[in-house]
Protein backbone atom coordinates (compact mmCIF):
# COMPACT_ATOMS: atom_id res chain seq x y z
CA UNK A 1 0.00 0.00 0.00
CA UNK A 2 1.05 3.36 -0.48
CA UNK A 3 1.86 6.02 2.37
CA UNK A 4 -0.67 8.68 2.02
CA UNK A 5 0.41 11.85 4.28
CA UNK A 6 -1.25 15.29 4.30
CA UNK A 7 1.27 18.33 4.40
CA UNK A 8 1.00 22.05 4.50
CA UNK A 9 2.41 24.06 1.54
CA UNK A 10 2.97 27.47 0.86
CA UNK A 11 1.06 28.94 -2.12
CA UNK A 12 3.83 31.62 -3.16
CA UNK A 13 7.66 29.74 -3.05
CA UNK A 14 6.41 26.45 -2.41
CA UNK A 15 8.00 25.33 1.21
CA UNK A 16 6.44 22.70 2.54
CA UNK A 17 5.84 22.03 6.32
CA UNK A 18 3.89 19.20 8.38
CA UNK A 19 1.35 21.71 10.11
CA UNK A 20 -0.04 25.17 9.08
CA UNK A 21 1.86 27.95 9.86
CA UNK A 22 0.25 31.80 9.83
CA UNK A 23 3.76 33.44 8.17
CA UNK A 24 5.97 31.60 5.52
CA UNK A 25 9.75 31.08 7.10
CA UNK A 26 11.47 30.74 3.65
CA UNK A 27 9.32 33.66 1.84
CA UNK A 28 7.67 35.43 5.05
CA UNK A 29 4.48 35.98 3.33
CA UNK A 30 1.48 35.29 5.52
CA UNK A 31 -1.32 33.08 4.99
CA UNK A 32 0.01 31.14 2.26
CA UNK A 33 0.00 27.33 3.56
CA UNK A 34 -2.80 25.51 1.98
CA UNK A 35 -3.28 21.62 2.88
CA UNK A 36 -2.66 19.17 0.18
CA UNK A 37 -2.67 15.13 0.41
CA UNK A 38 0.68 13.56 -1.38
CA UNK A 39 0.83 10.29 -1.83
CA UNK A 40 3.84 8.52 -2.31
CA UNK A 41 4.29 6.00 -5.59
CA UNK A 42 6.23 3.06 -5.14
CA UNK A 43 9.56 2.32 -5.41
CA UNK A 44 9.36 -0.10 -8.27
CA UNK A 45 7.31 2.22 -10.38
CA UNK A 46 9.36 3.50 -13.27
CA UNK A 47 8.07 6.08 -15.86
CA UNK A 48 6.64 5.68 -18.99
CA UNK A 49 9.56 6.52 -20.96
CA UNK A 50 12.57 4.37 -19.35
CA UNK A 51 13.29 1.17 -21.37
CA UNK A 52 13.22 -1.66 -18.34
CA UNK A 53 14.73 -3.91 -20.47
CA UNK A 54 18.52 -1.98 -20.85
CA UNK A 55 20.38 -1.84 -18.12
CA UNK A 56 20.82 2.10 -16.35
CA UNK A 57 23.54 4.43 -16.69
CA UNK A 58 25.51 4.16 -13.78
CA UNK A 59 27.04 7.31 -12.72
CA UNK A 60 31.16 7.87 -12.17
CA UNK A 61 33.13 10.31 -10.24
CA UNK A 62 35.98 11.79 -12.83
CA UNK A 63 38.29 14.63 -12.47
CA UNK A 64 37.36 17.54 -14.83
CA UNK A 65 40.51 17.32 -16.63
CA UNK A 66 39.35 13.84 -17.73
CA UNK A 67 35.96 14.79 -19.26
CA UNK A 68 36.29 15.18 -22.99
CA UNK A 69 35.12 18.48 -24.47
CA UNK A 70 32.23 18.90 -26.82
CA UNK A 71 30.57 21.59 -28.03
CA UNK A 72 26.89 21.26 -27.66
CA UNK A 73 24.79 20.28 -30.84
CA UNK A 74 22.14 22.84 -31.93
CA UNK A 75 19.16 21.69 -34.29
CA UNK A 76 18.13 24.96 -36.24
CA UNK A 77 14.55 25.90 -36.49
CA UNK A 78 13.37 28.01 -39.83
CA UNK A 79 12.17 30.71 -37.15
CA UNK A 80 15.34 32.84 -37.44
CA UNK A 81 14.02 35.02 -34.21
CA UNK A 82 13.55 32.45 -32.53
CA UNK A 83 17.15 30.38 -33.20
CA UNK A 84 18.63 33.90 -32.00
CA UNK A 85 16.94 34.30 -28.48
CA UNK A 86 17.56 30.80 -28.27
CA UNK A 87 21.20 31.20 -28.50
CA UNK A 88 21.91 29.95 -32.17
CA UNK A 89 18.80 26.63 -32.07
CA UNK A 90 17.09 24.44 -29.96
CA UNK A 91 19.82 21.73 -27.91
CA UNK A 92 18.56 18.82 -27.33
CA UNK A 93 17.58 17.96 -24.14
CA UNK A 94 16.79 20.99 -22.84
CA UNK A 95 13.81 22.70 -21.00
CA UNK A 96 12.77 26.21 -22.38
CA UNK A 97 9.61 27.99 -20.45
CA UNK A 98 7.70 30.56 -22.60
CA UNK A 99 5.78 32.84 -20.08
CA UNK A 100 3.88 35.94 -21.27
CA UNK A 101 0.48 37.90 -21.08
CA UNK A 102 -3.14 35.77 -22.02
CA UNK A 103 -3.55 36.22 -25.76
CA UNK A 104 -0.37 38.05 -26.73
CA UNK A 105 0.86 34.72 -28.85
CA UNK A 106 2.46 32.14 -27.31
CA UNK A 107 0.92 29.13 -28.38
CA UNK A 108 0.53 30.59 -31.81
CA UNK A 109 4.68 30.97 -31.69
CA UNK A 110 4.76 27.12 -30.64
CA UNK A 111 2.20 26.08 -32.95
CA UNK A 112 3.99 28.11 -36.05
CA UNK A 113 7.40 26.03 -35.19
CA UNK A 114 5.98 22.70 -35.03
CA UNK A 115 4.12 23.46 -38.48
CA UNK A 116 7.43 24.87 -40.26
CA UNK A 117 10.22 22.61 -38.66
CA UNK A 118 11.08 19.07 -40.09
CA UNK A 119 10.87 17.62 -36.66
CA UNK A 120 8.41 15.05 -35.48
CA UNK A 121 6.73 17.18 -32.89
CA UNK A 122 4.16 16.28 -30.05
CA UNK A 123 1.75 18.87 -28.99
CA UNK A 124 0.22 18.52 -25.90
CA UNK A 125 -2.70 20.71 -25.06
CA UNK A 126 -4.39 21.05 -22.00
CA UNK A 127 -6.49 23.96 -22.33
CA UNK A 128 -7.67 23.58 -26.43
CA UNK A 129 -9.09 20.63 -28.41
CA UNK A 130 -7.80 19.25 -31.08
CA UNK A 131 -10.26 21.24 -33.65
CA UNK A 132 -9.54 24.54 -32.09
CA UNK A 133 -5.51 23.55 -32.94
CA UNK A 134 -6.69 22.36 -36.13
CA UNK A 135 -8.30 25.66 -37.19
CA UNK A 136 -4.92 27.69 -36.10
CA UNK A 137 -3.09 25.31 -37.68
CA UNK A 138 -5.23 25.87 -41.25
CA UNK A 139 -4.43 29.93 -40.65
CA UNK A 140 -0.68 29.83 -40.08
CA UNK A 141 -0.20 27.18 -43.10
CA UNK A 142 0.60 23.22 -42.09
CA UNK A 143 4.19 22.67 -43.74
CA UNK A 144 4.83 19.09 -41.48
CA UNK A 145 2.80 16.45 -41.47
CA UNK A 146 4.92 14.92 -38.75
CA UNK A 147 2.91 17.17 -36.35
CA UNK A 148 1.08 15.07 -33.81
CA UNK A 149 -1.48 16.73 -31.06
CA UNK A 150 -2.69 15.45 -27.93
CA UNK A 151 -5.39 16.75 -25.81
CA UNK A 152 -4.69 15.67 -22.49
CA UNK A 153 -3.80 16.96 -19.05
CA UNK A 154 -2.67 13.86 -18.02
CA UNK A 155 1.39 13.38 -16.93
CA UNK A 156 1.28 9.42 -17.19
CA UNK A 157 -0.44 9.42 -20.49
CA UNK A 158 1.82 11.95 -21.99
CA UNK A 159 4.65 9.85 -21.41
CA UNK A 160 2.85 6.58 -22.85
CA UNK A 161 2.21 8.98 -26.42
CA UNK A 162 5.60 9.47 -26.06
CA UNK A 163 6.94 6.39 -25.95
CA UNK A 164 4.72 5.41 -28.90
CA UNK A 165 4.84 8.76 -30.98
CA UNK A 166 9.28 9.09 -30.56
CA UNK A 167 8.60 12.80 -31.12
CA UNK A 168 11.99 14.72 -31.35
CA UNK A 169 10.24 17.84 -30.11
CA UNK A 170 7.49 17.88 -27.24
CA UNK A 171 5.56 21.08 -26.37
CA UNK A 172 3.32 21.19 -23.21
CA UNK A 173 0.52 23.96 -23.27
CA UNK A 174 0.14 24.63 -20.59
CA UNK A 175 2.29 23.03 -17.44
CA UNK A 176 -0.55 24.92 -15.36
CA UNK A 177 -3.19 22.58 -16.40
CA UNK A 178 -0.64 19.31 -16.10
CA UNK A 179 -1.40 17.16 -12.77
CA UNK A 180 0.04 13.73 -11.56
CA UNK A 181 -2.02 11.03 -10.04
CA UNK A 182 0.90 10.42 -7.75
CA UNK A 183 -0.17 13.84 -6.01
CA UNK A 184 -3.80 14.42 -4.72
CA UNK A 185 -3.87 17.88 -5.50
CA UNK A 186 -5.53 20.32 -8.25
CA UNK A 187 -4.10 20.88 -11.24
CA UNK A 188 -2.07 24.71 -11.16
CA UNK A 189 -0.94 24.03 -7.43
CA UNK A 190 2.25 24.49 -6.13
CA UNK A 191 2.76 20.66 -5.85
CA UNK A 192 1.62 19.42 -9.46
CA UNK A 193 3.71 22.45 -11.27
CA UNK A 194 7.12 21.59 -9.47
CA UNK A 195 6.38 17.66 -9.53
CA UNK A 196 5.16 17.76 -13.52
CA UNK A 197 8.39 20.19 -14.14
CA UNK A 198 10.46 17.76 -12.54
CA UNK A 199 9.27 14.48 -14.39
CA UNK A 200 9.49 16.57 -18.02
CA UNK A 201 13.02 18.07 -17.10
CA UNK A 202 14.08 14.09 -16.71
CA UNK A 203 12.58 12.78 -19.58
CA UNK A 204 14.35 15.84 -21.12
CA UNK A 205 17.81 14.98 -19.89
CA UNK A 206 17.65 11.14 -19.91
CA UNK A 207 16.10 11.10 -23.66
CA UNK A 208 18.06 13.94 -25.05
CA UNK A 209 14.62 15.56 -26.05
CA UNK A 210 13.99 19.30 -26.37
CA UNK A 211 10.90 20.37 -24.48
CA UNK A 212 9.34 23.54 -24.69
CA UNK A 213 6.45 24.53 -21.69
CA UNK A 214 4.11 27.51 -22.13
CA UNK A 215 3.61 29.12 -18.99
CA UNK A 216 0.97 31.40 -16.95
CA UNK A 217 1.64 34.42 -15.35
CA UNK A 218 0.27 36.66 -12.51
CA UNK A 219 -0.92 40.27 -12.54
CA UNK A 220 2.01 40.77 -11.46
CA UNK A 221 4.31 39.81 -14.64
CA UNK A 222 5.34 36.83 -12.88
CA UNK A 223 5.53 32.93 -14.20
CA UNK A 224 2.92 31.52 -12.05
CA UNK A 225 3.69 29.02 -9.66
CA UNK A 226 7.24 28.14 -7.77
CA UNK A 227 10.36 30.42 -8.05
CA UNK A 228 11.90 26.49 -8.19
CA UNK A 229 10.20 26.10 -12.08
CA UNK A 230 12.27 28.68 -13.26
CA UNK A 231 15.40 27.40 -11.65
CA UNK A 232 14.35 23.72 -12.64
CA UNK A 233 14.49 25.08 -16.57
CA UNK A 234 17.50 25.86 -18.82
CA UNK A 235 15.69 28.73 -20.86
CA UNK A 236 13.05 30.82 -19.84
CA UNK A 237 11.58 33.41 -22.08
CA UNK A 238 9.16 36.26 -21.61
CA UNK A 239 6.55 36.89 -24.55
CA UNK A 240 6.31 40.72 -24.54
CA UNK A 241 3.47 43.18 -26.30
CA UNK A 242 0.89 45.20 -26.60
CA UNK A 243 -2.45 42.64 -27.86
CA UNK A 244 -3.98 45.77 -29.13
CA UNK A 245 -1.00 46.25 -31.28
CA UNK A 246 0.43 43.89 -33.90
CA UNK A 247 4.00 44.29 -32.48
CA UNK A 248 5.44 41.16 -30.04
CA UNK A 249 8.87 40.89 -28.50
CA UNK A 250 10.30 37.77 -27.38
CA UNK A 251 13.41 38.13 -24.50
CA UNK A 252 15.27 35.85 -23.19
CA UNK A 253 15.42 36.15 -19.29
CA UNK A 254 17.59 33.21 -18.72
CA UNK A 255 19.40 30.58 -21.13
CA UNK A 256 22.45 28.52 -19.88
CA UNK A 257 23.38 28.00 -23.88
CA UNK A 258 23.76 31.44 -25.11
CA UNK A 259 23.06 35.21 -23.80
CA UNK A 260 20.01 36.33 -21.73
CA UNK A 261 20.41 40.00 -23.18
CA UNK A 262 18.94 38.45 -27.03
CA UNK A 263 15.34 39.75 -28.01
CA UNK A 264 13.13 38.82 -30.75
CA UNK A 265 10.57 40.62 -33.08
CA UNK A 266 7.78 39.26 -34.37
CA UNK A 267 4.62 41.29 -35.73
CA UNK A 268 1.38 39.23 -35.62
CA UNK A 269 -0.54 38.52 -38.68
CA UNK A 270 -4.25 37.12 -39.42
CA UNK A 271 -1.89 33.83 -40.83
CA UNK A 272 0.17 33.94 -37.53
CA UNK A 273 3.55 35.83 -36.28
CA UNK A 274 6.11 37.40 -39.11
CA UNK A 275 9.52 37.82 -38.20
CA UNK A 276 10.68 41.28 -38.58
CA UNK A 277 13.85 41.31 -39.66
CA UNK A 278 15.35 45.10 -39.46
CA UNK A 279 13.23 46.10 -36.43
CA UNK A 280 14.78 49.72 -36.39
CA UNK A 281 12.66 50.68 -39.76
CA UNK A 282 9.73 49.59 -38.16
CA UNK A 283 10.40 51.18 -34.97
CA UNK A 284 11.13 54.88 -36.47
CA UNK A 285 8.46 56.77 -37.61
CA UNK A 286 9.02 59.34 -40.30
CA UNK A 287 9.06 62.92 -38.59
CA UNK A 288 8.79 65.12 -41.73
CA UNK A 289 6.42 67.12 -39.96
CA UNK A 290 9.21 68.52 -37.39
CA UNK A 291 7.50 67.86 -34.64
CA UNK A 292 9.06 68.65 -30.96
CA UNK A 293 9.77 66.34 -28.27
CA UNK A 294 11.02 63.48 -30.72
CA UNK A 295 14.76 62.12 -30.84
CA UNK A 296 16.36 59.13 -32.67
CA UNK A 297 18.37 57.16 -30.21
CA UNK A 298 20.62 53.47 -30.01
CA UNK A 299 20.03 50.79 -28.04
CA UNK A 300 21.64 47.19 -27.83
CA UNK A 301 19.90 43.98 -27.10
CA UNK A 302 22.33 41.24 -27.36
CA UNK A 303 24.36 41.55 -30.04
CA UNK A 304 22.03 43.76 -32.13
CA UNK A 305 21.85 47.37 -32.54
CA UNK A 306 18.66 48.85 -32.51
CA UNK A 307 17.56 52.55 -33.22
CA UNK A 308 14.47 53.85 -31.23
CA UNK A 309 12.35 56.86 -31.17
CA UNK A 310 11.82 58.10 -27.83
CA UNK A 311 8.71 60.44 -27.22
CA UNK A 312 8.60 63.14 -24.78
CA UNK A 313 6.25 66.16 -23.67
CA UNK A 314 6.79 68.81 -21.05
CA UNK A 315 3.62 70.80 -20.22
CA UNK A 316 2.48 73.19 -17.30
CA UNK A 317 1.15 70.85 -14.45
CA UNK A 318 -2.28 71.55 -13.61
CA UNK A 319 -2.43 70.15 -10.18
CA UNK A 320 0.09 70.60 -7.52
CA UNK A 321 2.22 67.68 -7.89
CA UNK A 322 3.89 66.91 -11.45
CA UNK A 323 3.54 64.09 -12.98
CA UNK A 324 5.91 61.51 -14.22
CA UNK A 325 5.48 58.65 -16.39
CA UNK A 326 7.43 56.70 -18.53
CA UNK A 327 6.59 53.84 -20.93
CA UNK A 328 9.17 51.58 -22.05
CA UNK A 329 11.70 53.31 -19.49
CA UNK A 330 12.71 53.52 -16.33
CA UNK A 331 10.81 55.98 -13.98
CA UNK A 332 12.97 56.02 -11.53
CA UNK A 333 16.20 56.86 -14.32
CA UNK A 334 13.75 59.26 -15.63
CA UNK A 335 13.61 60.88 -12.11
CA UNK A 336 17.20 61.06 -12.06
CA UNK A 337 17.83 62.86 -15.86
CA UNK A 338 14.67 65.73 -14.41
CA UNK A 339 17.08 66.50 -11.51
CA UNK A 340 20.39 66.37 -13.62
CA UNK A 341 18.67 68.68 -16.23
CA UNK A 342 17.70 71.44 -13.37
CA UNK A 343 20.73 70.81 -11.17
CA UNK A 344 23.02 71.14 -13.63
CA UNK A 345 21.72 73.11 -16.55
CA UNK A 346 19.15 75.41 -14.46
CA UNK A 347 16.09 74.07 -16.21
CA UNK A 348 12.96 74.56 -14.49
CA UNK A 349 11.19 71.14 -14.53
CA UNK A 350 10.01 70.71 -10.76
CA UNK A 351 6.50 72.40 -11.99
CA UNK A 352 6.33 70.27 -15.20
CA UNK A 353 4.35 67.38 -16.19
CA UNK A 354 6.80 65.36 -17.72
CA UNK A 355 6.02 62.50 -20.08
CA UNK A 356 8.19 60.08 -21.82
CA UNK A 357 7.87 57.07 -24.10
CA UNK A 358 9.80 54.54 -26.51
CA UNK A 359 7.92 54.13 -29.53
CA UNK A 360 7.10 50.42 -30.36
CA UNK A 361 6.08 48.90 -27.33
CA UNK A 362 9.66 47.96 -26.31
CA UNK A 363 10.95 48.02 -23.06
CA UNK A 364 14.67 49.72 -22.85
CA UNK A 365 17.06 49.33 -19.63
CA UNK A 366 20.60 50.31 -21.77
CA UNK A 367 21.60 53.53 -20.41
CA UNK A 368 22.85 54.32 -23.71
CA UNK A 369 19.47 55.73 -24.50
CA UNK A 370 19.76 58.79 -21.85
CA UNK A 371 20.96 61.31 -24.16
CA UNK A 372 18.14 60.68 -26.47
CA UNK A 373 15.65 60.63 -23.40
CA UNK A 374 17.20 63.78 -22.18
CA UNK A 375 17.33 65.55 -25.95
CA UNK A 376 13.81 64.88 -26.44
CA UNK A 377 12.65 66.09 -23.40
CA UNK A 378 14.78 69.71 -23.66
CA UNK A 379 13.01 69.80 -27.27
CA UNK A 380 9.50 69.80 -25.73
CA UNK A 381 10.49 72.56 -23.00
CA UNK A 382 11.86 74.48 -26.07
CA UNK A 383 9.06 73.51 -28.28
CA UNK A 384 11.69 73.01 -30.91
CA UNK A 385 12.15 70.46 -33.03
CA UNK A 386 15.00 68.46 -33.50
CA UNK A 387 17.31 67.88 -36.41
CA UNK A 388 15.83 65.30 -38.84
CA UNK A 389 19.11 63.47 -39.55
CA UNK A 390 20.49 63.30 -36.06
CA UNK A 391 21.06 60.81 -33.34
CA UNK A 392 21.92 60.96 -29.60
CA UNK A 393 23.93 58.07 -28.14
CA UNK A 394 25.22 58.24 -24.25
CA UNK A 395 24.64 57.25 -20.91
CA UNK A 396 24.22 60.59 -18.23
CA UNK A 397 26.18 61.14 -14.92
CA UNK A 398 25.14 62.38 -11.57
CA UNK A 399 27.39 65.27 -12.65
CA UNK A 400 25.81 66.19 -16.26
CA UNK A 401 28.83 64.79 -17.59
CA UNK A 402 28.19 62.78 -21.02
CA UNK A 403 29.68 58.75 -20.61
CA UNK A 404 30.66 56.58 -23.06
CA UNK A 405 28.72 52.97 -24.14
CA UNK A 406 29.60 50.34 -24.96
CA UNK A 407 30.13 48.92 -28.78
CA UNK A 408 29.53 52.67 -29.83
CA UNK A 409 31.22 51.92 -33.40
CA UNK A 410 28.55 49.30 -33.93
CA UNK A 411 25.29 51.33 -33.56
CA UNK A 412 26.96 54.20 -35.53
CA UNK A 413 26.89 51.74 -38.00
CA UNK A 414 23.62 50.77 -37.74
CA UNK A 415 22.41 54.60 -37.56
CA UNK A 416 25.17 55.26 -41.22
CA UNK A 417 22.97 52.19 -42.64
CA UNK A 418 19.52 53.78 -42.40
CA UNK A 419 20.93 57.39 -43.43
CA UNK A 420 21.79 59.42 -40.36
CA UNK A 421 24.42 61.96 -41.04
CA UNK A 422 25.42 63.19 -37.75
CA UNK A 423 26.01 61.59 -34.20
CA UNK A 424 25.85 63.60 -31.26
CA UNK A 425 27.90 60.78 -28.14
CA UNK A 426 30.56 61.20 -25.61
CA UNK A 427 33.65 62.86 -26.96
CA UNK A 428 35.85 60.29 -25.28
CA UNK A 429 34.19 57.01 -27.12
CA UNK A 430 35.06 58.60 -30.89
CA UNK A 431 38.12 58.82 -30.79
CA UNK A 432 38.89 55.80 -32.94
CA UNK A 433 36.10 55.97 -34.81
CA UNK A 434 35.93 56.56 -38.49
CA UNK A 435 33.06 55.73 -40.51
CA UNK A 436 32.18 57.05 -44.13
CA UNK A 437 29.18 58.92 -44.48
CA UNK A 438 28.26 60.11 -40.96
CA UNK A 439 29.30 63.64 -39.04
CA UNK A 440 30.63 62.79 -35.34
CA UNK A 441 30.04 65.15 -32.92
CA UNK A 442 31.29 65.02 -29.60
CA UNK A 443 30.49 66.51 -26.55
CA UNK A 444 31.25 66.17 -22.57
CA UNK A 445 28.26 67.86 -20.79
CA UNK A 446 24.59 67.94 -21.29
CA UNK A 447 25.51 71.53 -21.49
CA UNK A 448 27.22 71.56 -24.32
CA UNK A 449 24.56 69.06 -25.96
CA UNK A 450 22.18 72.26 -25.25
CA UNK A 451 24.32 74.77 -27.24
CA UNK A 452 24.87 72.78 -30.02
CA UNK A 453 20.83 72.04 -30.59
CA UNK A 454 19.05 75.33 -29.73
CA UNK A 455 22.13 78.06 -28.86
CA UNK A 456 24.06 77.79 -32.59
Amino acid sequence: MAKVRKVFICQNCGASSSKWVGKCQSCSEWNTYVEEVVERPSAKEVPAWVDTDSSPKRSAVRQITQLEEIHEQRNSCPDGEFNRVLGGGIVPGSLVLIGGEPGIGKSTLLLQMALRTSDTVLYVSGEESAQQLRMRAGRIGIQNEECYILPTTDIGEIFKRVKEVKPDIVVVDSIQTLYSKVLDSAPGSISQIRECAGQLLRFAKESDTPVFLIGHITKDGQIAGPKVLEHMVDTVLQFEGDRHHSYRILRAVKNRFGSASELGIYEMQSDGLREVENPSEVLISQNEKGLSGISITAALEGARPLLLETQALVSTAVYGTPQRNANGYDLRRLNMLLAVLEKRCGFQLGSQDVFVNVAGGLKVDDPGIDLGIAVAILSSYENTALPPKDIYIGEIGLSGEIRSVNRLEQRIAEAAKLGYQRVIAAKSGLEKIDIKGIQLHGVDTIGQVYTALFNE
